[in-house]
């Protein structure tokens, strides 16, 4: 018998014929690829920075404290009044954000100082914005129609006089251009950050649904007024954020624009209330209104926190185009 005779008359096993004669062996099934996972809202929010931008509403013009909180943003600008009893610790501190990020919103900032001007020295606040942003915050129209010197208005006045409500046709003509800015703006931040979900906060209803008496000379019939600009003021930004996101979707850019509505945040704790979560009227020497009245006082910007973290975790109501494999 030869010895090839032999080695065949051996019983051999597969994994040997394979090994000795190339026959019988198992072709490897391929192992699947992972398959693409979209992220969550969370997920989405926190895999960058945070960056919060904005008005005075979003810096804690209404809390700000010059004996603590002077240098509490390093290297910004004093006169930003940026409180840390904003709501922008409560949101940075829930979370842990996978890159840095940072706190630039400034008292008295309006859509234009987002977009080209620099606020008391800064450069734009979209310059802030990088492609690691992940989670964007900002209120932002409040002051493009004035609405400081309405309320202020509404003060200086004589007790029977109507001049409060007589600002309403400027008020009209201020608040039928804020669309195009608002637009203008938004667009920025996603070109800026494009992988950004971006929260735009409304503004809270200053006074109880149905006012009863005066508050700071301002008669319950001024109150009910400027409770419906701060509607239409909100319903302005609503809209224009909502169209901001659609833009997102169809293009299928994996941004968000979401709106955060505040109106009736502080129900139960208006101007006029036992307790209020805004400031009521404060005159100072130098302005006579103080900016910090008829903005959130720390209550005020808690609430404003939890509605923002509550939205965080939500998400906008739709699929969030970014995936992990």
């Amino acid at each position: 018998m030869t010895l090839l005779a032999a080695v065949v008359a051996v019983p051999v096993g597969l994994s040997q014929r394979c090994r000795v004669f190339g026959q019988g062996c198992r072709t490897p099934r391929p192992r699947p690829k992972p398959q693409p996972r979209a992220l969550t809202p969370l997920e989405a929010a926190t895999r960058g920075g945070y960056v919060a931008l904005g008005d005075s509403y979003s810096s804690g013009e209404g809390a700000w404290n010059p004996s603590s909180d002077r240098a509490y943003v390093n290297g910004g600008a004093e006169s930003c009044h940026r409180s840390r009893q904003s709501y922008f610790p409560t949101v940075s501190q829930a979370y842990r954000f996978a890159k840095i990020g940072g706190f630039w919103a400034c008292s008295g900032a309006r859509t234009e100082n987002l977009l080209n001007v620099g606020e008391r020295g800064e450069p734009p606040q979209l310059d802030r914005l990088t492609a690691d942003t992940s989670l964007v915050t900002l209120s932002i129209g409040g002051n493009d129609i004035g609405f400081s010197e309405i309320v202020e208005r509404c003060v200086v006045k004589l007790p029977w006089s109507s001049a409060c409500r007589a600002q309403d046709t400027d008020i009209r003509t201020r608040m039928a251009a804020l669309p195009t800015s608002l637009r203008s703006a938004l667009d920025g931040i996603a070109q800026r950050a494009p992988y950004a979900r971006v929260l735009v906060l409304g503004y809270p209803r200053p006074f109880p649904v149905a006012p009863q008496r005066s508050v700071d000379n301002i008669g319950a019939a001024d109150q009910g007024f400027l409770n419906g600009v701060v509607h239409d003021l909100d319903n302005t930004i609503y809209l224009a954020a909502r169209d901001a996101d659609r833009r997102l979707v169809a293009a299928r850019k994996p941004g968000s624009v979401e709106f955060v509505d505040t109106y009736q945040a502080f129900t139960g704790h208006e101007l006029g209330t036992g307790q209020p979560y805004l400031n009521a009227l404060d005159l100072s020497v130098s302005e006579f209104v103080a900016t910090r009245s008829f903005h959130p006082n720390p209550l005020g910007y808690q609430r404003f926190g939890e509605l923002t973290n509550r939205q965080i975790q939500a998400g906008p109501g739709r699929q969030i185009y970014q995936w992990r494999q």
